[in-house]
């Protein structure tokens, strides 16, 4: 009975509640929606403070949420129900890729961007189901993903995905594999919400996932680098040398 029980509170529709102050914005959203099984608009607003008072009457499971309305933006909305016990699931929608970066802290399901595709909204609702359906975990202090601008829609990248770190001015770039993603965010803020533990600042320009060091190597006059798994060859700079030697137990 337990499982079955389960089985139909994750299997139900979503209570779904649709926040946009663009009203042809709203229509397309509901157009979608009326063609997905998986959620159902039990109503819209067209402001946050709207949204607010509709999500304390009617409890949605879900907000499709837009980001940049006058006065309360959808970046409050979010926060305020952060706050809550029992906080409707969050997608974000906008046409705006440089606020993923805001949207970190906030255990926001996903981030679509407009014009919304049914088949791009409906990955997103099933990151909800599926998210229903696991047992909740602590949220940890530190950046476990990222979401970035790839091919006209953002993605996710687990921050365990990411082997190095490397700063471009205002931006960075993140190196997966044999992939790269540029995202919006200077590197010493990055640091600060990146876990110790699994990632070390080697230089001003460049992070590493603790794990991609293989090795580190002695140049003369006190240079010294770091050896990578990718089989790359990086630079210490003088400022993070210590912390960096304390990996060898030097």
């Amino acid at each position: 009975m337990p499982n079955g029980a389960n089985d139909t509170v994750t299997s139900a529709p979503l209570r779904t509640l649709i926040v946009d102050d663009e009203p042809l914005a709203v229509e397309r959203m509901q157009v979608i929606c009326s063609r997905l099984g998986s959620v159902s608009v039990v109503g819209t607003a067209s402001d946050g403070e709207a949204a607010l008072r509709l999500c304390e009457a009617l409890h949605p499971d879900l907000l499709l949420l837009d980001l940049t309305m006058p006065e309360t933006d959808g970046l409050t909305v979010a926060r305020r129900l952060a706050r809550q016990d029992n906080a409707p699931a969050v997608i974000f929608v906008t046409a705006h890729d440089e606020f993923a970066v805001e949207a970190f802290d906030l255990d926001a399901v996903d981030y679509v961007l407009k014009p919304v595709t049914p088949e791009r909204l409906e990955r997103a609702i099933g990151r909800v189901i599926a998210r229903r359906g696991e047992r909740t975990e602590p949220r940890s202090d530190w950046l476990e993903e990222f979401w970035v601008p790839h091919r006209s829609e953002l993605v996710r990248v687990p921050a365990d995905d990411v082997q190095r770190i490397d700063a471009e001015r205002d931006y960075v770039r993140l190196h997966v594999g044999e992939q790269s993603y540029l995202l919006l965010q200077t590197i010493t803020s990055l640091q600060e919400r990146l876990d110790p533990a699994r990632f070390i600042r080697i230089h001003r320009s460049h992070i590493l996932r603790r794990d991609h060091v293989t090795g580190l190597k002695h140049e003369g006059l006190g240079v010294w680098s770091v050896e990578t798994t990718s089989g790359d060859s990086l630079r210490i700079g003088r400022t993070y040398l210590p912390e960096v030697k304390k990996m060898a137990g030097r």
